[in-house]
């Protein structure tokens, strides 16, 4: 198991439970997905550097990602139906608590004058989104391989509508938060 599923099913629970004096265990707010996206906008004119892209996102979330495509044409942003605009993985279960547990121990102490993710990030729902400026702070990315610099978006969807629930939930599982309001 996990180290970071390990601590959730130990000690976050339990601290959640007693905390929001939930009764019923199917209550007790979790993690259900990660979504990383890439929106590729320029980039997706060159082939080569659009796959270098799926290949790093597949590399930094363990799981293939897949490209996303438009549904409609849009003159003024120069999109046809069918054209590249995204990149996208959607990590569950394992795949996701191996994914926090690099992002929170690993990747985000190597972000130069890191000072915590913004606490703003919750939509009203339980659920967290915040952006990366660049890919090179994980481990498995090797800059010479890289043909372009680009961000991320991550969303962590909580299976709990409340945004006081959720910022605890990840604030025991040991998100660095910024501080202050």
């Amino acid at each position: 198991m996990n180290r970071l599923r390990a601590k959730y099913a130990e000690t976050v629970k339990d601290a959640l439970a007693k905390e929001f004096d939930i009764k019923n265990p199917m209550l007790i707010p979790a993690l259900e997905k990660i979504v990383i996206s890439v929106g590729v906008g320029e980039i997706a004119k060159d082939q080569k550097v659009l796959q270098n892209v799926v290949d790093t996102i597949s590399l930094i979330s363990g799981q293939k990602a897949m490209t996303v495509n438009a549904k409609k044409s849009v003159a003024g942003f120069k999109v046809r139906e069918g054209f590249p605009v995204g990149i996208k993985v959607t990590l569950r279960k394992e795949n996701m608590y191996v994914f926090l547990d690099k992002l929170i121990s690993v990747a985000l102490p190597r972000v130069k004058d890191f000072r915590g993710v913004p606490r703003n990030g919750f939509d009203g729902r339980g659920n967290y989104s915040f952006g990366l400026d660049e890919q090179l702070m994980f481990p498995e990315i090797v800059y010479d391989q890289i043909l372009r610099t680009h961000g991320m978006n991550i969303n962590i969807v909580t299976t709990t509508n409340s945004d006081k629930k959720a910022f605890k939930l990840l604030e025991l599982i040991g998100m660095p938060f910024a501080k202050g309001k």
